[in-house]
């Protein structure tokens, strides 16, 4: 570990280095039985791990309190020009239309949008949510049974896998593709190199590269041949080999409507510049950034950004079609931001709530903020005329992936 990374970081509680441990010694232990980790296992379990990963354990993660603000932690007004483009869609697909959110944060974006759509007065049949952790979903379940009308709440179900039978709604998913467990690969003589999570001679993570595997080695290829050069000698990234299958698996049975995916992310080209030497990779700990993924493993959100035309590709493989690709302020003007924001600021209660929905919008639509560094990309299936705002198709920068 390299201390300038980190040595401006928060010291970490007693408790929270005591959890760190315990991680890092059952990382230990399977490297000890097995050998090397590759980088996206060793994602896989700081994140993951049932009762050590990130995800997993019980530590505040979003808002001001946790690692991270998303925009639905921010208030109300990106869930409710969700809900806004949501509507007429959920009154063309009728009444067995489902609405699947993919990881349910804390629960905030789903009270907001359930509320919004009550208030617009079409609701989905149900609204699902696929999460992995068992303490984020009691804090949702806490959260939304205490904010949700009897009736509403009871249209809420968590599941543990993606729906098998075919099914027609919504699926939407903020900031998740940035946390799935990424490869890491890096160009030596020409060859691919996978890079992986050992053991030095006294027990500390260090970080290795071997001989990539058939999968890893063919999708480097295939964007090196989608960019049209070869990546330099020392080249390191990031790339999602496992994606085309991911989307398979989690949207395959969504036969008719809409899937809407925001994160931050590049079109590949901007993705994979030749002056990105390290890729994209980054912790957080405590609203701080910094680049040591060996760093308190457990306490540390990883993340890294969305290759948005990898996103594109693994989505036409499942059979969908990309209807728009725009930066996150454009898609929620599109969306009806102005009119949300308006109704909102109407029936503020004084001056500190007018003042917080102004700061929502300058977060959420700033380029230095979140407006340019997200994406939203909405996919479609079954559906010949798209119920969404002609202003959203119209700013599509579909031809830039």
């Amino acid at each position: 570990m390299n201390p300038s990374k980190t040595s401006r970081l928060p010291e970490p509680a007693a408790d929270e280095r005591a959890h760190s441990d315990r991680l890092l010694q059952h990382l230990r232990e399977q490297i000890a039985a097995r050998g090397p980790m590759p980088f996206s296992q060793y994602m896989e379990r700081c994140l993951y791990a049932p009762g050590l990963g990130y995800y997993s354990a019980g530590k505040t993660k979003f808002g001001e309190a946790g690692d991270f603000v998303t925009a639905p932690e921010l208030g109300d007004l990106f869930a409710r020009c969700i809900a806004q483009l949501m509507q007429p869609v959920f009154a063309v697909l009728g009444d067995e239309a489902d609405f699947l959110e993919l990881g349910g944060g804390s629960g905030a974006f789903a009270e907001a949008v359930l509320l919004a759509l009550i208030a617009g007065g079409v609701l989905p049949r149900r609204y699902l949510i696929l999460e992995p952790s068992a303490d984020l979903r009691e804090r949702q379940r806490e959260r939304l049974s205490a904010a949700l009308p009897a009736d509403v709440f009871a249209r809420v179900a968590w599941i543990d896998r993606p729906p098998e039978e075919s099914w027609r709604g919504v699926l939407f998913a903020n900031e998740v593709i940035d946390a799935l467990p990424t490869t890491r690969f890096m160009m030596r003589h020409g060859e691919v190199y996978e890079e992986h999570i050992a053991l030095d001679g006294d027990g500390r993570l260090l970080r290795v590269d071997r001989p990539a595997d058939a999968l890893v080695a063919g999708a480097v290829r295939h964007v090196e041949r989608d960019l049209g050069r070869e990546f330099d000698d020392g080249y390191r990234s990031e790339i999602l080999p496992q994606l085309p299958y991911w989307i398979q698996a989690i949207a395959g049975s969504l036969e008719v409507g809409l899937m809407l995916f925001i994160d931050y992310g590049y079109v590949r080209r901007e993705f994979y510049l030749p002056e990105r030497q390290d890729g994209t990779l980054m912790a957080h700990y405590r609203h701080r950034a910094h680049s040591d993924p060996l760093y308190l493993p457990g306490l540390n959100d990883l993340t890294a950004s969305v290759d948005f035309t990898a996103l594109a590709e693994a989505g036409n493989s499942a059979g969908f079609g990309v209807a728009a690709y725009v930066p996150q302020a454009q898609f929620l003007i599109a969306a009806g931001l102005q009119q949300v924001f308006e109704q909102a600021y109407e029936h503020a209660a004084d001056d500190v709530v007018r003042y917080d929905l102004a700061q929502q919008v300058k977060k959420l639509t700033l380029p230095d903020q979140m407006g340019e560094r997200f994406q939203a990309m909405l996919f479609a299936r079954g559906m010949p005329a798209l119920p969404v705002p002609e202003a959203l198709l119209d700013a599509d920068q579909g031809e830039r992936l």
